[in-house]
């Protein structure tokens, strides 16, 4: 929640005078109250950018339909434009990037940087979700971006729940395999910037992984935070698919971050 809130409140300060509302589908504050927040101050047209980079089901789709339960409810609603994802947004990528290059400085480059997307059923992927193929365009950007050999960088998907079959290959898995084949060093990014990134999460990510890394026979695991309220990642929500500030300035209005859950 900490993070969400300074999103918020770097987001408004770039946002010249409109303004801006944080709500949950799940969680507090809800989305309902963010759009009645909204609709108080007279607001007649909402941007909502659901804060998931790459576009699921499970995850965008779901603030649709909540926004839809909320908007159906209301005797007169708002113009509304939703931003769908912003896989391949260059300042998306270029604050990626900006993220392995600052590690990189630090650490030296790896054997093999691992990007690591939260996975979902299998299931979701045969019935038409996109959300593999947007995990693909981030990579492909990003790889282009960094100028490293694509046999450099693999992507893989973590955080499975259940007996039935997730997106693969699983970075648990992959992290075994590659410590056992002889790779030395691993840096491990998680391109999901605004997913819900729990406790549970990140000790998957920087803890459980690089034990099972440095156990199969791997020398050096890092693990490169997340983007969340730095200044490319907020300059990258302010111009999010390049047209919330055409938006915003045609229609007066401002804009509507959405969660499914508090991040800590």
């Amino acid at each position: 929640m900490v993070y969400s809130r300074r999103q918020q409140q770097a987001l408004a300060a770039r946002a010249a005078g409109y303004p801006v509302a944080l709500g949950m589908s799940y969680g507090s504050p809800s989305l309902a109250s963010a759009v009645d927040d909204l609709l108080a101050q007279g607001v007649e047209h909402i941007v909502v950018l659901p804060l998931y980079p790459q576009y699921s089901c499970s995850t965008v789709a779901a603030v649709w339909d909540e926004l839809a339960r909320i908007l159906a409810k209301k005797r007169a609603i708002p113009g509304i434009s939703f931003i769908r994802d912003y896989a391949e947004h260059p300042d998306y990528i270029h604050a990626l990037a900006a993220s392995v290059r600052a590690s990189f400085a630090v650490h030296g480059e790896p054997d093999l940087l691992l990007l690591s997307y939260h996975g979902i059923p299998q299931r979701y992927a045969n019935q038409g979700d996109d959300y593999p193929q947007r995990c693909r365009d981030t990579t492909r950007e990003l790889v282009s971006a960094l100028g490293l050999p694509p046999e450099r960088v693999m992507m893989t998907f973590q955080s499975r729940f259940g007996r039935e079959p997730w997106l693969t290959p699983y970075t648990d898995e992959t992290l075994k395999m590659l410590g056992e084949k002889g790779t030395k060093h691993i840096q491990v990014l998680w391109p999901g910037v605004c997913r819900r990134l729990g406790l549970e999460t990140l000790e998957e990510i920087a803890v459980q992984n690089r034990e099972i890394f440095l156990e199969a026979g791997g020398k050096q695991y890092e693990y490169i935070p997340r983007l969340m309220a730095d200044a490319a990642h907020i300059e990258m929500m302010g111009q999010s698919d390049g047209a919330l500030s055409l938006i915003a300035r045609r229609a007066g209005n401002m804009l509507l971050f959405s969660r499914l859950f508090p991040v800590i």
